[in-house]
């Protein structure tokens, strides 16, 4: 039996600096792409800028039953202006933590559901399969995972798939979705005038005040997710003004709304812009729709028991706080079942000196191993 060490794997994907922005994530997924061809995958790779590269790969499939898929980003955020103990492009390891820039979030997820692929081997070629969508940009809103759905929608890009594993760093404990993220830009024009003149000028900054206001006190129609909670809004920057001696023509506010099941951001648009008025400009930003399994569908229940046995617990149902490219494939796919499930920490997603623990990574080879030949019924 071939085997890959998930260990040895991340620490060569820690070595490929994606950090986002730029990205240039060519080179690390072409990694990835030879190390799986060489294993009877099928790999095609896709652009959606210069060096922006995404992979999807394929082993398998007769066509007996759709093939599961495994999803996971290979860009990272910046290093922070704090300095490292740790290098962060090295692997270096210290009390059974693996230290770098994505090695919880999350080049360590990747590595994992390679290596348990690989050691399935044979038995997935003759199987319905797996297919691997490892994407570029996903840090700054899903951009390699929308390029796919995209082409997927014009040619079929991402095949088929029945179920979707994101290995996102959930500590090995699996969760069945996520809320949405909604964002938006607020534009407030004014007048330019001179400030010792300003009943000649239109003040942005003051009807900026205005708005963002009602903001705060804005109230969502959609009833609370007896999981996720309430829908939120939080107001995080402002611009505008030009200097103290001028009236501002002109301010700009970023809104980051998380939106939960249901709920419908066209729909949402359109009230936010009624309460806000026609003087504000809204524009989108990042629209990124919620996640959500049925805890109690039958292939949850399944992933339930093959982790719970490396958990020591049956899990129970829990929700991740971030957002992941499960918004744009499982939309491609048509909507299968899906769970988040990694051995990155995220508590360390985007700190200085992020780690993830040794031994989740090697125990969450045996989850993907199970739940790949689970559904391959290999």
């Amino acid at each position: 039996m071939t085997t890959i060490n998930a260990f040895e794997l991340t620490r060569e994907l820690l070595r490929f600096n994606t950090i986002n922005p730029p990205g240039d994530e060519r080179a690390c997924a072409e990694h990835i792409g030879k190390l799986l061809e060489r294993h009877g995958f099928t790999c095609a790779y896709h652009e959606f800028a210069d060096k922006r590269t995404s992979l999807v790969a394929r082993l398998g499939g007769n066509g007996g039953k759709l093939p599961i898929c495994f999803t996971g980003h290979i860009d990272i955020v910046p290093l922070g202006n704090a300095p490292w103990k740790k290098d962060p492009f090295a692997g270096e390891t210290d009390g059974g933590k693996l230290f770098g820039r994505g090695s919880s979030d999350m080049k360590s997820g990747v590595a994992a559901f390679v290596a348990a692929a690989v050691q399935l081997g044979d038995e997935l070629k003759h199987s319905c399969g797996v297919v691997f969508v490892i994407t570029a940009g996903e840090e700054r809103g899903c951009e390699g995972a929308d390029h796919l759905e995209n082409l997927h929608r014009q040619f079929g890009t991402l095949g088929a798939a029945g179920a979707i594993v994101v290995g996102e760093p959930t500590g090995n404990y699996p969760f069945v979705g996520h809320k949405g993220a909604y964002w938006l830009n607020a534009k407030i024009r004014g007048i330019t005038a001179h400030a010792s003149m300003p009943e000649l000028g239109d003040n942005a900054i003051y009807k900026a005040a205005t708005a963002i206001t009602k903001l705060q006190h804005y109230e969502f129609t959609a009833p609370s997710h007896f999981m996720m909670g309430k829908p939120t809004l939080n107001v995080g920057t402002i611009h505008g003004g030009l200097n103290p001696n001028s009236v501002p023509d002109e301010v700009v506010a970023s809104i980051d709304i998380r939106t939960i099941p249901n709920q419908n951001h066209q729909e949402l648009h359109r009230d936010l812009q009624q309460t806000l008025g026609p003087e504000v400009e809204l524009s989108t930003v990042i629209d990124v729709p919620s996640v959500w399994t049925e805890p109690s569908h039958e292939w949850v229940q399944n992933v339930f028991e093959i982790t719970g046995k490396i958990l020591s617990e049956r899990p129970q149902a829990r929700t991740a706080p971030y957002f992941t490219d499960a918004a744009a494939l499982r939309r491609a796919y048509g909507g299968p079942p899906t769970v988040i499930l990694g051995p990155g920490e995220a508590t360390m997603a985007h700190q200085t000196d992020e780690y993830c623990y040794v031994n989740k990574l090697e125990a969450s080879v045996e989850m993907y191993t199970d739940i790949m030949a689970k559904w391959c019924a290999v």
